[in-house]
């Protein structure tokens, strides 16, 4: 059995259960990010259709409607009336991008071409997360940026200014800092190309391309130039693949299982835990492909499997990197060793995600041993179970719950509400699928 604690608590009974079933999961927190954003860049109405409205993108409609933007959400639909490129106002107050990367390094890039002042700060797990990586690019554009740390942590304040476009090659693998100097690029005088080690996520891309916006692409090249205002248009949010992912490994692992997972975003650089889990053996078929809004489109059928260990490492882990603490999970009952090498970017997620996972599944019995930048874990039959705690981190909640679920006896996971940062209901839907 699994006991969910912190504001509420939540009862799931374990030993195997079978989950069988199908379901939509909430949208893709990435794109609907972006969705209130750029719609807020464009000119006129733009109707976002299946929204994730959680704490995390809440936080981007609040920033925006903080700069002025009438924003208008009716459950999964939202509605932005954007004033264009240059129909921002000056903030009142400090913007609180909560527990929100995203919304902190994207409105980062925004604010830096504007022509007034902006504050930028978040919560207590935000604020220690790096914002050099995003600064850095932006003030070699010309940004005016102070920060805590020298600019390397919230609160951030950006004295908004003319840029100059750049070429610039990100040390890190990172969509959020790509997305963020694209924005800028929007304004920035001439040309902005961001070169990246290994492709990540372009939702970006594909969304500005699709509302109008030239994007040049080639390889692990991006280019834009500073241009016009862009109409308003309907974005098409799929379901986010990283909340599917947590399901696909409870069907896998769990004798008996069978779910379909409709609807879900499959997008090229998001799949590396399909990749993976299929490398480990897992029966995971995806059908009913198209294309909505120029994001990849499909179904995810997922089947219990007897899985097998694998080595995840190199240019896999950026596709694969938000599910990595549920591929950990899988490991623990994967036959053989399974070694997550190339994962330092884990350390500076929410939490670290690293040490989160290696400290809360050896409390459960796993063979886990943390590595600087990644971990090996030995797979076993069942684990046993105990008192977790979630690190006030959504998915390391997720990954537990799911490894409680083929826990002998009781777990317990203190701060299971965080789920709500990108999952609302993540509880009721085990619990109905597992019936």
């Amino acid at each position: 059995m699994v006991v969910f604690s912190s504001m509420s608590q939540e009862n799931i009974k374990g030993d195997s259960i079978p989950l069988r079933g199908e379901f939509t999961p909430p949208g893709d927190k990435s794109i609907s990010h972006r969705a209130v954003i750029i719609g807020s860049l464009a000119k006129g109405v733009t109707t976002v259709k299946g929204f994730l409205t959680c704490d995390d993108t809440l936080s981007s409609v609040k920033a925006m409607m903080m700069l002025g933007v009438p924003i208008e959400i009716h459950k999964t639909n939202v509605e932005i009336r954007g004033n264009g490129l240059f129909g921002f106002g000056e903030p009142e107050d400090t913007i609180n991008a909560e527990n929100s990367g995203t919304t902190a390094r994207l409105l980062t890039g925004l604010l830096s071409a504007q022509s007034f002042f902006a504050t930028i700060t978040g919560d207590k797990y935000l604020r220690v997360r790096p914002m050099e990586r995003v600064v850095k690019p932006l003030t070699l554009m010309g940004a005016r940026i102070w920060g805590r740390d020298g600019g390397k942590r919230l609160p951030l304040a950006i004295q908004g200014t003319k840029l100059s476009g750049i070429r610039y090659e990100l040390p890190v693998a990172s969509a959020q800092v790509k997305s963020a100097l694209l924005l800028a690029g929007l304004y920035a005088q001439g040309e902005t190309e961001v070169i990246e080690p290994t492709p990540t996520r372009d939702h970006t891309e594909r969304m500005l391309t699709h509302c109008g916006v030239y994007i040049e692409r080639n390889s692990t090249s991006v280019k834009i130039r500073s241009g016009e205002d862009f109409k308003g248009t309907e974005i098409s949010v799929p379901a986010d693949i990283s909340s599917a992912a947590f399901f696909m490994v409870a069907a896998l692992m769990n004798p008996g299982s069978e779910i379909l997972i409709k609807n879900v975003g499959i997008n090229p650089e998001r799949i590396g835990s399909i990749e993976i889990l299929k490398k480990m053996g897992g029966f995971i078929e995806i059908i009913n492909k198209r294309d909505e809004s120029r994001e990849p489109v499909g179904d995810i059928l997922a089947r219990s499997s007897t899985l097998k260990a694998t080595e995840i490492k190199g240019d896999i882990i950026p596709k694969a990197i938000d599910e990595l603490p549920i591929i950990a999970v899988a490991a623990c009952f994967a036959e053989g060793e399974t070694i997550i090498k190339d994962a330092k970017e884990l350390r500076v997620k929410e939490t670290d995600r690293i040490k989160a996972m290696t400290t809360e599944l050896k409390k459960l019995g796993a063979e886990v041993e943390e590595l600087d930048d990644g971990m090996i874990i030995k797979g076993k039959e069942n684990l046993i179970g105990g008192k977790c705690s979630s690190w006030g981190d959504h998915r390391v909640a997720m990954a537990l719950a799911v490894a409680g679920t083929r826990a002998k006896g009781t777990t317990v996971i203190d701060g299971g509400d965080c789920v709500s940062v990108s999952f609302p209901g993540f509880f009721d839907v085990m619990r109905k699928l597992r019936g």
